[in-house]
């Protein structure tokens, strides 16, 4: 009876030290990732039906300056770069978009680490985590936000072309595997990712 528990025991052990090891594995990943993108993040005033539409006008405002500036970065570093350069003339665009809808609500562009929660897409999914991002937060902030990934442009990319643009700016075939079901453990790595991701928001909130 010693012997059989002694097996389970050790059954255990080893099966949560392959549990950890998948983990950090996919954790590695994903922390890959962040270092590849930019994403938007857009903060409507509140949830009211009117905000909530502005806060698209000005969704549409952003993404098309943020995809003006990029189409000249060589890398993920220089995206960065150049819009951290252009947060002026991003938050007066903003600006310009709310006041054209009769609105006089401040603007904040930003751009900073920012907790995210796991989101789905129509041709991929990004995994939770601290992602650099573009913030852009209208008035109080205090309304149902917007995301994407604005480096690369997978906001405005057809699924179609989505792993071309994505490689094309640095993304590679783990990164693409992790994004998109095309991987056998797919769901697995996610929710491996999102319990690591907790463990770690746990541990920092500790110390």
């Amino acid at each position: 009876m010693l012997k059989k528990w002694k097996i389970i025991e050790i059954s255990l052990l080893l099966g949560l030290a392959a549990a950890l090891l998948w983990g950090a594995a996919s954790l590695h990943t994903q922390d890959m990732l962040e270092r590849k993108m930019i994403r938007l993040h857009v903060i409507a005033n509140s949830d009211t039906e009117e905000d909530q539409s502005l806060k698209l006008k000005v969704r549409d405002k952003v993404l098309s300056a943020a995809t003006d500036i990029l189409e000249q970065a060589a890398d993920r570093q220089e995206a960065q770069t150049m819009l951290y350069e252009a947060l002026p003339a991003i938050e007066a665009d903003a600006t310009n978009a709310i006041a054209a809808e009769g609105y006089d609500y401040p603007v904040t562009a930003l751009l900073e680490q920012t907790e995210f929660p796991t989101k789905d897409y129509d041709a991929f999914s990004l995994p939770a985590g601290e992602y650099t991002a573009l913030r852009v937060v209208i008035g109080a902030g205090q309304g149902h936000n917007w995301w994407c990934v604005v480096y690369p442009p997978l906001c405005t990319t057809a699924a179609t072309d989505l792993e071309k643009t994505a490689i094309a700016d640095g993304l590679g075939e783990e990164d693409l595997n992790l994004m998109t079901e095309e991987d056998d453990n797919y769901v697995l790595k996610f929710r491996s990712v999102e319990l690591w991701e907790q463990l770690r928001q746990w541990v920092e909130s500790k110390i």
